[in-house]
């Protein structure tokens, strides 16, 4: 059995986190994945987010505290060595750091990298810091998308060859169409509004403060469910309340069961400020669901192009029109066709799958 280990900064609803836990459960027969969380206690964890509770088992937390911890290292390097793990794969810029160098330190045959986004690479101290960890761990360098993929290749002056792309994917099994009415019954929304849905962290990069003031330019009728929390809560509350659409604007918390919110709406919509490729795009409109979202990041790639629209990121005119126009627009393109095409979690679960095992036989 051989025990491959990713590592990630937090176990915290998320993009990247889903995305490791999705790699877990599609592993192949003779692996046994265990997803290492530099920060965080375990029970607090499983309390927040009860979606980690099946894989209960398979979770380590070193409870890293904030600043540089060089024993965060030496404690995953001892690790490594304890378990003879052949492979070690990280997620984003803090994994980076403690789980490659670590693995480098015991010896780990194989050490894959993933970037999830890179607008930070544009500041030159994380530049900087990332070009030297990358020239000593030597990993696989993977991108999420073709755009994070080419902001790589250009900020680390890498050759086109040095980093390959392996687009993110959902579970098309499990984010699938459903019944929209009996949907909001369960989560308490209105059965004949129109419903605009939101999901992600309640935080200032995830746009949610615009999308608010685009609910305000539009009709009476139109609804918003906010799926997620976060530390700006209480400012969108107070936000809603200035504007008067307090009774319109619905915060649902952290779901467990996403697609049934899916379900329940009229449109999606991404209002980021700051995005790589997100899940939440793809799991809305393999739900059947039409999708609005912000021009950044990876977006373009994971929006259907017959049924989703773009917009300028922090424009709530251009967010609400958008919106308005598919909200009337009759659907005559499946987003789901889609997604099946360019987002399923087979697909990249099986690339990763290959790169490990061709590494491990020296390709």
């Amino acid at each position: 059995m051989n025990i491959w280990i990713q590592v990630v900064q937090h176990l915290q609803p998320g993009g990247i986190e889903t995305m490791a836990l999705d790699l877990q459960r599609m592993e192949e027969r003779g692996e046994r994945g265990i997803i290492v969380s530099l920060e965080g206690d375990k029970e607090q964890a499983l309390e927040a987010w009860p979606r980690l509770r099946p894989y209960a088992n398979r979770l380590m937390f070193l409870n890293k505290k904030p600043g540089w911890r060089i024993g965060t290292i030496l404690k995953l390097a001892a690790l490594f060595r304890k378990w003879a793990v052949p492979v070690v794969h990280t997620h984003h810029i803090g994994p980076l750091i403690y789980g490659g160098i670590a693995a480098r330190l015991a010896g780990v045959p194989v050490v894959i990298h993933t970037e999830h986004d890179a607008w930070h690479l544009r500041q030159f101290r994380r530049r900087f810091l990332q070009q030297r960890i990358i020239d000593w761990v030597n990993p696989l360098l993977v991108a999420d998308a073709d755009l994070v993929a080419g902001e790589l290749r250009r900020s680390m002056r890498l050759d086109q060859h040095q980093v390959q792309v392996i687009k993110n994917g959902i579970d098309t099994h499990y984010f699938s169409p459903g019944n929209a009415q009996a949907a909001r019954h369960e989560l308490g929304l209105p059965k004949d509004a129109r419903i605009i849905g939101c999901a992600g962290r309640l935080e200032l990069e995830k746009g949610q403060s615009t999308l608010l003031d685009a609910l305000a330019y539009l009709p009476g009728d139109c609804h918003l469910a906010l799926a997620g929390k976060g530390n700006e809560l209480g400012n969108l509350q107070r936000q809603a309340e200035q504007l008067g659409i307090t009774e319109r604007v619905h915060f649902l918390g952290c779901l467990d069961d996403m697609p049934n919110f899916y379900r329940a709406l009229d449109v999606f919509c991404l209002p980021s400020l700051f995005e790589g490729l997100s899940l939440v795009l793809l799991e809305a409109q393999a739900c059947q669901i039409p999708t609005v979202a912000t021009n950044v990041g990876a977006s373009s790639e994971a929006l259907c192009p017959r049924s989703g629209s773009l917009v300028e990121p922090g424009s709530a005119f251009g967010l609400a029109q958008a919106l308005e126009k598919t909200l009337d627009n009759k659907r005559s393109f499946s987003p789901r066709q889609f997604v099946k095409q360019v987002g399923d979690l087979r697909t990249t679960a099986k690339n990763y799958s290959a790169l490990r095992h061709r590494y491990l036989k020296g390709g």
